[in-house]
């Protein structure tokens, strides 16, 4: 026994300093802006090693100097309950769960065909709904992989409890607007501005900024399909909500 408890000892160590890593890590994103967040250094590596090259474009800007119609959208779209919790919605979590769970059901109950005809598409999963905040979503962002593991959920959650305490929701939402992916190397809002409509982030209206929200699911997808319907349409529902939005 005294080899198992020596190693859970060790064990209990080692993730007792990689949290005060990360609480050393976040103390610091008070003053100062990260660099990079571990989302934005795998997708640099995905694209240098299947394309060849690095394509990076991001422009750090101070909350003040992005559109207060960004922050809304984000906000409508993405978290709109992001001033009031305090990292976690469980409301959100719940009914995620439940439209997951619906569609599961459904799926499992469709009876395949005996035979797929030549040509015809696999029918498709059914889509998985997210619950993340936006503080989830940036404690993902800046430390994690993208492995959906108890392990990984239960870091994320610890992590979102740390930023919450230590930054100010001001701060969370500047630092997710500089970091955020919003199509292939293009972190961030300025750098978003820059490339889909040749403006700076403060000057964005309120349809671009909804534009932009809306990509964020599906940032890759959406670059390659700007007229998309679905994206044109949810952008005047969420333009239509960005009233109700509180910011930080």
């Amino acid at each position: 026994m005294k080899p198992l408890a020596r190693w859970l000892g060790l064990l209990l160590i080692a993730l007792l300093g990689l949290q005060l890593y990360f609480v050393a890590r976040i103390a610091a994103m008070v003053v100062v802006a990260p660099q990079s967040t571990s989302f934005q250094r795998s997708e640099a590596w995905r694209v240098a090693t299947e394309k060849g090259s690095l394509r990076w474009r991001q422009q750090w800007v101070a909350y003040s100097q992005i559109s207060n119609n960004l922050k809304r959208a984000v906000i409508a779209s993405e978290d709109d309950g992001f001033t009031n919790h305090e990292g976690v919605d469980w409301d959100a979590l719940e009914k995620a769960w439940e439209k997951n769970a619906r569609a599961e059901q459904k799926a499992a109950n469709q009876k395949p065909p005996a035979k797929a005809a030549p040509g015809k598409p696999a029918p498709k999963p059914p889509k998985v709904v997210g619950g993340s905040t936006i503080t989830q979503q940036l404690a993902k962002n800046l430390f994690l992989s993208g492995e959906r593991t108890l392990l990984r959920k239960g870091q994320e959650f610890v992590l979102t409890l740390m930023l919450e305490h230590m930054l100010s929701k001001q701060r969370i939402l500047e630092i997710y607007l500089n970091s955020v992916e919003w199509g292939e190397g293009v972190f961030g809002a300025e750098a978003a501005a820059q490339h889909y409509f040749r403006k700076p982030a403060s000057q964005l209206s309120s349809y671009e900024a909804a534009r932009l929200a809306v990509m964020l699911p599906r940032p890759r997808y959406y670059e390659k399909l700007p007229n998309s319907g679905y994206l044109a349409s949810r952008a005047e529902v969420i333009a239509g909500r960005m009233g109700g939005a509180q910011l930080p």
